[in-house]
């Protein structure tokens, strides 16, 4: 039965078109502001289908970065957890090299960070007690990445993302910068 079933698995693997239409991705971020590691997902899905060496695309994704540190008061001391999450649409183009296929693209999102203070040691003096924000905004993205087609249906990826707040030319020193690393799988 095994002798049966496996070759059919290998053979949709290994045969399933490349032009798929939905894309579904997990990826590992990494960029200069804190929390400085995070997680995303995406989900991205190509038109204009029939252009056979360019792909366009239509993409969703989000984000998430969490991390908690230890603050010593004088007096008290506290765990300050830091949350940021963002999501956000974008277009994207790329070409098609054989197993390779470099892509650019820009967009828009939202961005949320969450400062929260909890686990305190002793009980703070009046008027010294941790602020607790939430703060959101809105940002424009470009990136530039490539996916390699190790088999039809996952392609890992790497990608650098820039997003910027205002519409000024943009400041490379900001630190708005990611790298991220992933798969998509292509159904």
């Amino acid at each position: 039965m095994m002798k049966k079933i496996f070759p059919v698995i290998i053979g949709v693997l290994f045969t399933t078109s490349a032009f798929a239409q939905i894309e579904i991705g997990a990826s590992y971020e990494l960029r200069d502001e804190d929390p400085k590691n995070g997680f995303g997902v995406r989900l991205q899905s190509g038109i204009l289908k029939g252009i056979p060496v360019i792909s366009l695309g239509l993409r969703a994704h989000f984000s998430y970065f969490s991390e908690t540190n230890m603050v010593d008061e004088n007096t008290f001391s506290y765990d300050e957890t830091i949350e940021n999450y963002d999501f956000g649409l974008a277009v994207y183009g790329g070409v098609k090299l054989g197993l390779l296929e470099p892509y650019v693209g820009a967009g828009l999102g939202s961005e949320t960070v969450d400062l929260s203070a909890e686990d305190f040691s002793n009980t703070p003096p009046p008027g010294s007690e941790p602020n607790e924000e939430n703060e959101s905004n809105i940002y424009w993205n470009t990136f530039v990445g490539a996916k390699v087609t190790v088999i039809p249906l996952v392609k890992p990826f790497v990608e650098y993302r820039f997003s910027g707040r205002d519409l000024d030319i943009p400041d490379l020193n900001d630190k708005t910068g990611r790298i991220i690393f992933g798969v998509v799988l292509s159904f």
